[in-house]
């Protein structure tokens, strides 16, 4: 005779995982006030916490744009430089110097200054003129819509923005314009090279420096390519050995700086990250309260459960399935509805940008908090007794 098998009166850890996720599933879906309400603190959060972001790396965007698309490895900056800013002006022996230093393959000189445009109807309008070099044309422009870079070595010649063509007087390719006292004809355009100060405009640099009245030698910096195979942060300390009067930085030192000059001198990292961190406790606590309330309101519910055997731990199980439900039916839609929107306001003023490592952030971000709002529910029904269902 074979010897009967056990009886198992308790099923297996992932049996136990899925029939407590389809009953707490069910349980959500069957008050769906309050899963619409849940959804909704989830999403709030979404939303305005990548909405926070995304404007704050837009305008993080517009100090660094021209580090990030000029065509340079290393900077030479004048002392003391921690934005994108000119300063004393550098000069043609700095210039001759860092071309003759081993391992550059070459250095090109960078003028940066604000100059005045007429309009038709006789007002002014400010741009920031680019004087850069024919025929490398290092530091732009870039992000063209219309014309070539190749353009400016016409007479007369300049790259103007076209999101601010109306502003400009309606401006139009062929469009001849005063700036600085010097007419210039408009030969191309760029999109959306908006820093905070006035709108970019590109001249080749012999003409940018009649507009600008800038006398030949001075330059506002330095452009540095280094030669293939040479590591940049030995080429940069051997420049900045060369030319102690200057601050030398590769690109990625002056992107860091850049950062590190808006979190720490101004206040727009920290009202970001307050409005960020507002987002996520309003979700936080919105979800916290709803969950809390589904559990007080289905108090006989989780008394049922446990009278037939569960345990708190499977409790805990049947919590955290509606966290993560919550976390990621919430993300989807907010990330979802952040997408249309950054569509619907895209526009070359400021548009919020959304790094694709921001969804995994959010997945995990947002499901955390629903985990840590289902810790705060278990809290409730560790007191719980199973005889409550008998009286």
């Amino acid at each position: 005779m074979t010897q009967a098998r056990p009886i198992r009166t308790r099923p297996g850890f992932f049996k136990r995982w899925q029939t407590l996720g389809v009953i707490g599933v069910r349980m959500m879906f069957f008050d769906r006030l309050k899963l619409a309400g849940t959804l909704f603190g989830v999403v709030f959060a979404v939303v305005l916490g990548n909405f926070q972001v995304g404007t704050f790396l837009a305008l993080l965007f517009k100090n660094r744009m021209f580090v990030e698309n000029a065509a340079a490895d290393i900077w030479v900056t004048p002392p003391g430089t921690r934005q994108f800013q000119g300063g004393s002006p550098l000069n043609d022996a700095q210039l001759n110097r860092a071309r003759s230093t081993p391992g550059v393959l070459w250095a090109e000189p960078l003028l940066v200054q604000a100059a005045q445009l007429k309009l038709p109807n006789g007002g002014t309008e400010p741009v920031s003129l680019v004087g850069t070099r024919a025929p490398r044309f290092a530091g732009g422009p870039w992000n063209l819509v219309a014309g070539t870079a190749d353009a400016l070595l016409q007479p007369g010649a300049v790259i103007f923005e076209d999101s601010e063509r109306e502003k400009f007087g309606g401006l139009n390719l062929g469009s001849v314009r005063e700036l600085g006292g010097h007419h210039v004809q408009a030969v191309g355009f760029t999109w959306g090279l908006l820093p905070f100060a006035p709108a970019y405009a590109f001249a080749e640099q012999t003409l940018a420096r009649e507009i600008l009245k800038q006398p030949e030698g001075a330059h506002t910096f330095l452009l540095v390519k280094a030669a293939p195979g040479v590591p940049l942060t030995a080429l940069r300390e051997r420049l900045q050995r060369e030319l102690p009067d200057t601050r030398v930085m590769t690109r990625d030192e002056y992107l860091a700086e850049i950062l590190n000059y808006i979190l720490t001198a101004t206040q727009i990292g920290f009202s970001f990250g307050t409005s960020t961190f507002m987002g996520l406790l309003v979700g936080l606590i919105t979800v916290a309260l709803s969950m809390f309330s589904s559990v007080v309101d289905n108090m006989r519910q989780f008394g049922t459960i446990k009278a037939i055997g569960a345990t708190t731990g499977d409790l805990a199980r049947l919590l955290f399935v509606q966290a993560m439900v919550y976390g990621v039916v919430g993300s989807l839609i907010g990330l979802g509805m952040m997408a249309a929107l950054v569509q619907g306001i895209r526009n070359a003023q400021l548009t919020p940008i959304l790094p694709t490592a921001s969804i995994g952030i959010t997945f995990a971000l947002m499901v955390g908090v629903c985990l840590v709002a289902s810790v705060l529910a278990l809290l409730r029904l560790r007191q719980l007794e199973p005889a409550m269902v008998f009286r």
